[in-house]
């Protein structure tokens, strides 16, 4: 499956630097920072939750977890874990669990962590389980404008 067409054109409509890079599948977010030699603060991943039934996507580094309890307080409402069966029609062209960081291309609310903010680059599912895009980190800040908080922990 090549680099989700929709990411590939948005980045490339914005002139935005980025590499993809071809692996061996990783069905999980360490996995895939291992096989790309990366720490895993660098792989960025993807939680999806929700709040009234309207779906939040939460970025953070494959290294750490995410602390509901702390999101719900920067989110200022009750939230949850979504299931798979909810939010995957979102993403209809990934496959379940590679979507990229780019809930905005989908209408998803986007939140990231500030500890992604401490990396120049970063790399993500490029919607498939055998390939990532690298890109600076700034650059995906600027084009998906996601709401920045603390609400991670490291393993």
């Amino acid at each position: 499956m090549p680099v989700l067409k929709k990411l590939k054109d948005f980045l490339h409509k914005h002139n935005v630097k980025y590499q993809v890079m071809t692996h061996s599948p990783a069905y999980t977010s360490q996995e895939l920072a291992a096989s790309q030699h990366l720490p895993g603060k660098q792989m960025a991943k993807v939680v999806m939750l929700k709040s009234n039934n309207t779906p939040i996507m939460a970025v953070l580094p494959a290294s750490y977890r995410i602390d509901l309890a702390r999101f719900q307080e920067a989110l200022g409402k009750p939230v949850q874990m979504e299931l798979v069966h909810e939010f995957l029609p979102l993403f209809p062209e990934c496959e379940a669990g590679a979507e990229p960081p780019f809930g905005n291309l989908f209408g998803v609310q986007v939140w990231a962590d500030t500890a992604l903010g401490e990396n120049e680059e970063i790399s993500f599912n490029a919607g498939n389980y055998r390939q990532t895009v690298r890109m600076r980190y700034d650059d995906f800040v600027r084009l998906v404008k996601p709401r920045v908080a603390t609400f991670a922990e490291h393993l």
